[in-house]
């Protein structure tokens, strides 16, 4: 049975001290790929993103909210196979507004000052995952999973 304090505290450290995410979405049976920069909520039951509206991934999301984001913490070396950590969240995205898109945006801004100008720009949706799971793979092939109800 996972001890589920080690695996929140796993999952939150490399959360928070990695940049960017592999954001899954599809569209008509077909899968897309792409980085995001992202933060995630103290819980960890959300995660934000900025996106242009004129993407590909937004569309998809629109068009269908499900969505998986991968984390890991590789150092593109042979040991990787071993010794990286990865971190899929599992939820459905929604672009985020009214009260709630200041409070996102703040949050962000604090992981990713640089992007400033993005993320305010009128062009750039604020998108929330709410998470329903994380699934941490470890030393190659330790399985340890997270779900919220």
């Amino acid at each position: 049975m996972n001890n589920i304090k080690t695996v929140t505290k796993n999952v939150r450290s490399i959360l928070e001290h990695q940049f960017l995410a592999v954001l899954a979405t599809q569209s008509e049976g077909q899968p897309h790929t792409s980085l995001v920069g992202f933060v995630v909520t103290d819980d960890l039951h959300t995660i934000i993103f900025a996106t242009p509206r004129a993407t590909r991934k937004y569309q998809n999301l629109i068009s269908n909210p499900y969505v998986a984001l991968l984390v890991d913490t590789r150092q593109h070396q042979e040991a990787d196979f071993h010794s990286a950590t990865a971190v899929s969240a599992y939820g459905m995205a929604k672009e985020v507004s009214g009260a709630d898109k200041e409070k996102y945006r703040k949050l962000y801004l604090q992981k990713h000052p640089s992007l400033g100008d993005f993320v305010t720009s009128p062009t750039c949706a604020l998108v929330v995952v709410s998470v329903r799971k994380y699934s941490m793979v470890s030393e190659f092939q330790n399985v340890q999973e997270l779900t919220f109800q």
